[in-house]
């Protein structure tokens, strides 16, 4: 009887590793920014059709925790949809004697999401920057109605929030008024329920609010996200997308990371609702 018990039990943990590594060895982690988790899960899934007994576990928690992740040996590949910091390099190096490999696998044009009652249909970055850190509050003062606007955002763990920061309020601080929320779908969420909402986040995320197009300055033309205007960078909150493994790629891994630069990852970058990398078959190898 013991012996049948001990039997079911060793079956019942065999059964649970080869679900958690697959075959001939273990899972590739994945982790990181919550703009990019359903671009990772989506690659995850078709690469693992392609490739039964390969197990990848996709996770996200923000470019922040999927950093933190790398540095402290939790994931083998960190997504970032923004550039590791020099303070955060250094750390790896302490650890690991590597300053990491960075791999661009996709691009993005951040986006402005307004309702889709919204009468504004663009606005300068200077706008952006008054408008998040507090100093028009007002859509009457932007060309809208006489309503308050209504701040979302993103919390400060997030790669898009760093992105953000840096590149329209230029190091400045977020009004305390912003609704911080835990990703860019609750983001969605909100401004598509709120009419006097505003919010940020990634061009794949755009379902039920509008894009509200954006000018690097008052009296250029303004742009809406797009494959044509992320790759000339005439839309002025393009960015890159990242992987970050902490030495150059190989075994299982590069194999990964070669098929996810290959034109069939990259068409799958469009599926998803973001931008392919241009020339990305040639790169990570």
């Amino acid at each position: 009887m013991k012996k049948t018990i001990y039997t079911a039990i060793a079956t019942l943990i065999l059964g649970v590793a080869a679900t958690s590594v697959g075959i001939g060895g273990r899972a590739i982690t994945v982790k990181g920014s919550d703009t990019m988790v359903i671009l990772g899960q989506r690659w995850a899934e078709v690469y693992m059709q392609k490739n039964p007994g390969v197990v990848i576990q996709v996770t996200g928690g923000g470019s922040g925790t999927g950093i933190a992740a790398l540095i402290n040996g939790t994931t083998d590949i960190c997504e970032a949809s923004r550039p590791m910091k020099p303070a955060e390099r250094t750390k790896l190096k302490e650890r690991y004697f590597t300053l990491g490999t960075e791999i661009p696998v996709a691009k993005d044009g951040l986006s402005i999401y307004v309702n889709e009652a919204n009468l504004v249909a663009q606005l300068t970055v200077d706008q952006l920057h008054d408008i998040y850190a507090g100093v028009v509050t007002n859509w009457k003062d932007v060309g809208g109605q006489d309503a308050e606007i209504v701040l979302y955002g993103r919390e400060n763990n997030s790669g898009t929030y760093v992105f953000f920061q840096d590149n329209v309020l230029k190091g400045d601080d977020f009004s305390p008024s912003v609704a911080t929320l835990p990703g860019t779908a609750s983001v969605v969420n909100a401004v598509s329920k709120d009419p006097k909402g505003i919010g940020y986040g990634g061009a794949a995320y755009a379902k039920g609010v509008k894009f509200c197009k954006v000018a690097a300055t008052a009296g250029a033309t303004a742009y809406a996200p797009s494959l044509e205007t992320v790759e000339t960078g005439q839309y002025p909150l393009a960015r890159s997308l990242f992987w970050y493994v902490r030495t150059k790629p190989d075994g299982d891994i590069k194999k990964l990371v070669d098929w996810v630069l290959s034109p069939d990852g990259q068409a799958l970058v469009s599926e998803v609702g973001y931008f392919p990398v241009k020339g990305s078959a040639e790169k990570g190898k």
